[in-house]
């Protein structure tokens, strides 16, 4: 009997080139933050000095806690699990649980986004400030519009789940495909947070 040739889903490869080119687009908006340390360290150190580092931390804790929740949901997706198993606790938390708690928990990470913004700008630091001011915003905006894409994404994947009769290997992958994207998310973050938080 012929063996079958196992290919590899278009889907999650197609993602995959598409990261690819997202990282190359948060290289652009890293190369802004270093060419503004060498050109203007004065200006670097005085914006630095109004950034809250521990409520920054707190947020990106919150984010990284959505990335294990978020593959906590892709371990019961791969077990054909949409729903929670009774009487087994939050340990028989079936995808859409988790999926429910990793968009909660994006959700905050936007929310303490916006509260920043808005402290920022109370200290005199808008968006039109100075060129800092702009590369600070851009970056953590576009970074905070992709959080909001990946929480709609887990919201058609949760609607997904619960409109079809039978929970199959098509919903485990779009589950799956969508967790590419959220982690792709919370490694840029993190990236970003020890350049814009710690790179003094």
């Amino acid at each position: 009997m012929a063996s079958t040739i196992k290919r590899p889903n278009p889907v999650a490869v197609g993602t995959i080139v598409w990261l690819g080119s997202e990282v190359m687009f948060f290289a652009g908006l890293f190369a802004i933050y270093f060419t503004l340390r060498s050109t203007s360290p004065e200006m670097w150190a005085e914006n630095t000095e109004l950034l809250n580092v521990p409520f920054a931390t707190v947020n990106t804790i919150i984010l990284v806690l959505s990335s294990v929740t978020c593959q906590m949901g892709v371990f019961a997706a791969e077990r054909l699990q949409p729903y929670t198993l009774k009487k087994r606790g939050w340990l028989g938390w079936g995808m859409v649980e988790w999926f429910w708690l990793t968009f909660i928990l994006g959700a905050i990470f936007v929310s303490g986004q916006v509260w920043e913004y808005a402290q920022l700008v109370a200290e005199g630091l808008p968006i039109s400030a100075n060129s800092y001011a702009s590369a600070f915003y851009i970056t953590t905006g576009f970074h905070a519009l992709h959080v909001t894409g990946g929480l709609i994404a887990f919201l058609l994947v949760i609607g997904r789940a619960y409109a079809v009769k039978n929970f199959t290997h098509k919903e485990a992958t779009s589950s799956i495909v969508v967790s590419y994207y959220w982690h792709f998310v919370d490694v840029v973050w993190i990236v970003l947070f020890l350049v814009i938080y710690f790179l003094k």
